[in-house]
C-alpha cells in the first residue's frame, strides 16, 4: 500500500462512538472532503460484485435474499463470533473499498487542499499506511456506549462492549496516530480542529510528507 503524494491525505480513526463524524462534520464546514470508509464499505457490500460473491462463496448465499439486499443480521452474527470469519470478512471487503478510496482520491485530488479520510479500523486494516497523518479521537467507553445507544436504542450495552473489545483500545491507536484528539464532551475539541486545518495549509506539512501538488 502505497501513499499518492500529489495530496495531503488525513486519517481520522476511533471506536465506535468515539465521535469521529462529529470532528469531520467540522472539517466538512471548512470545506474538506471527507470519505466515510465504513458507510462506503457498507455500499460495496450491497453494490460491488466482487464483494457479493466473495461473501455469498465465503458465507453461504443466504447472507443476500432474493432481492440482493446483504442479510447483516446473519453476516454480523457469524463473524462476531468467529475471528477467523471476520478476518475472511474482512480480507474480502477491504482490498475494494482501498480501490473505491483511490478512486476518490484521484476525482478529488485538485479540488481540495488536503483530503480527509475517517475509518473505525484504520490501524487494523492497514490503511494508515497509504495516509500522512492520522488523527485518532479518543473517548471514555461509558460515554461511547450511552453516544451510540442514543442513536441506536436496540443495540445492548453486551453487543457494544463485544465489539469494543475488538477494536484497538484508545491507547494502543494514540501510539500509532501523529495527534489525539479527546472528545469526552468536556474538553474544547473546536479549536483543535481549527488549528490542525491551519497545520495542514502549511508549507512544513507539504514538505514534511514530499507533496507534489
Amino acid at each position: 500500500m502505497t501513499k499518492n503524494n500529489q495530496i495531503l491525505q488525513i486519517g481520522i480513526t476511533g471506536g465506535i462512538g468515539s465521535g469521529k463524524s462529529t470532528i469531520c462534520k467540522v472539517f466538512k464546514a471548512l470545506d474538506i472532503a471527507v470519505y466515510d470508509a465504513d458507510y462506503w464499505a457498507k455500499w460495496l457490500m450491497e453494490h460491488n460484485s466482487s464483494i457479493k460473491n466473495g461473501l455469498k462463496n465465503t458465507f453461504g448465499v443466504d447472507v443476500y435474499n432474493e432481492k440482493g439486499q446483504l442479510n447483516r443480521s446473519l453476516l454480523s452474527t457469524i463473524v462476531f463470533k468467529d475471528p477467523a470469519q471476520l478476518k475472511e470478512l474482512n480480507a474480502i471487503v477491504h482490498p475494494e473499498v482501498f480501490a473505491h478510496y483511490d478512486q476518490w482520491v484521484a476525482t478529488n485530488a485538485s479540488k481540495y487542499p488536503y483530503l480527509i479520510k475517517e475509518a473505525a479500523l484504520m490501524f487494523e486494516s492497514n490503511s494508515y499506511k497509504a495516509l500522512h497523518y492520522v488523527i485518532n479521537v479518543a473517548c471514555p467507553t461509558s460515554i461511547r456506549i450511552a453516544r451510540v445507544q442514543k442513536r441506536d436504542p436496540n443495540r445492548t450495552e453486551t453487543e457494544l462492549q463485544s465489539i469494543i473489545s475488538k477494536q484497538m483500545s484508545d491507547e494502543e491507536r494514540a501510539q500509532l496516530a501523529q495527534k489525539t484528539i479527546h472528545n469526552d464532551g468536556q474538553s474544547g475539541i473546536l479549536q483543535s480542529i481549527l488549528d490542525l486545518h491551519h497545520f495542514f495549509h502549511t508549507p512544513e506539512i507539504l514538505k514534511n510528507y514530499a507533496i507534489q501538488g
